[in-house]
């Protein structure tokens, strides 16, 4: 009688459960499309099942399954890069991706946060990854870095130049730059 290979290790339900609405809002702003977004996680989620095995008992989930989402997303936008190359010129759509904000809020509120997700959505894109993993989910600089398998210091300086490109885009004009007319 030969022996079963040993079952892969299952993964933490609650923990895997607990990640799922981060999963989906870092989705969101990946890919700017509610349906795409959900496509995102799950194919993610797939990608983590396969790989169960590779998860190191006790390590942090969450972390593990953005590494996962993250690169995904990087293969998904390689694939859809190439897929470009090859459209015909009678394409529709202007290849821009769409923001869509997530709550209901009062229209000066409203107008304020969509003009933040539009100036957020104009950052480079390692810039705009880097800056929602650090404001949005929470993370860690080196748990960042693992995530996108990049330097530390990368994902330092890469949350500063986000940072203070947001700063000047929302930047008022200090007193002594105003005329005062009489």
């Amino acid at each position: 009688m030969t022996a079963s290979p040993p079952a892969d290790p299952p993964l933490p339900q609650p923990d895997l459960i607990a990640a799922l609405p981060r999963l989906r809002r870092y989705a969101r702003v990946l890919t700017g499309d509610a349906a795409r977004a959900d496509d995102l996680v799950q194919e993610a989620l797939a990608r983590a099942w396969e790989k169960r095995r590779l998860w190191a008992a006790g390590s942090d989930l969450r972390a593990w399954l953005f590494t996962i989402m993250h690169n995904v997303f990087v293969n998904q936008r390689v694939l859809a890069r190439h897929e470009r190359q090859h459209v015909s010129l009678d394409a529709e759509g202007d290849g821009q991706e769409a923001w869509q904000l997530p709550v209901r809020a009062m229209q000066y509120t409203r107008v304020e946060l969509m003009e933040l997700v539009q100036h957020v959505g104009r950052l480079p894109v390692e810039q705009r990854e880097v800056l929602l993993l650090a404001v949005v989910e929470e993370l860690r600089y080196e748990e960042i870095a693992a995530v996108l398998n990049i330097p530390v210091g990368t994902v330092m300086s890469r949350l500063s130049r986000a940072r203070e490109k947001l700063r000047a885009a929302f930047a008022v004009p200090s007193s002594s730059s105003l005329k005062v007319v009489k």
